[in-house]
């Protein structure tokens, strides 16, 4: 097997170490010395810290965008109106599919999505592009077409709840270790529960 090139390694540092650590926590010295690197390797690969933040962050959040809005596309296909059951699982279940319970690459890959989520430095939310707004923007119809007795603002809302509680639940099922005779399928249970209650939350009547 080869070995990582210096962009990869460079990226699986920062990846590591913006999750535990957060944006501003985290120096760009920090990832070189993780990564064996030097410091003029980032700037040459990514520009900035904020590149590195940028490039970091697409990674995990590609694959995701790229279901999102394959689920999407099939509701669409079979229904103008899809039922909002359908659209939360669309929307929140690839985060389940890539931080699998029990898989320490899944936990990291959750704490650097509640990190994107909350984290309130401009530079830590400058990193979407185009293809990302337009996930967003999909959906955001989509379920303002299912609800139309909320408000766009609410709807969003309810939007970045879906992520968020996604993330926590997936932090938390790895950082809980369950015994040793546990079924394959509690797994599978675990993510119909947290859809059935994410798609009754955003169910819920408007708020007054």
């Amino acid at each position: 097997m080869t070995n990582p090139d210096t962009r990869t390694q460079i990226l699986d540092a920062a990846e590591r170490l913006f999750a535990e650590r957060g944006y501003r926590g985290t120096s760009v010295r920090a990832v070189t010395d993780r990564a064996g690197a030097n410091l003029a390797a980032v700037g040459y690969h990514f520009g900035s810290k904020g590149g590195l933040w940028a490039a970091v962050v697409r990674r995990v959040i590609e694959p995701v965008n790229a279901a999102q809005t394959a689920g999407l596309d099939r509701l669409l296909a079979e229904t103008p109106t899809p039922r909002i059951a359908d659209l939360v699982e669309a929307f929140a279940g690839p985060l389940f599919d890539v931080t699998p319970h029990g898989d320490e690459d899944g936990a990291r890959t959750s704490r650097l999505i509640m990190t994107i989520l909350s984290d309130p430095s401009e530079e830590a939310r400058s990193w979407t592009g185009p293809a990302e707004d337009s996930v967003r923007d999909r959906y955001l119809a989509a379920f303002k077409d299912a609800l139309p007795g909320l408000s766009a603002h609410e709807v969003e809302f309810r939007m970045r709840g879906l992520l968020a509680v996604t993330a926590v639940d997936r932090v938390d099922t790895y950082n809980h270790d369950l015994p040793a005779d546990t079924p394959p399928s509690a797994a599978t249970a675990s993510r119909r529960f947290a859809l059935t209650f994410l798609a009754a939350a955003m169910s819920a009547p408007p708020t007054h």
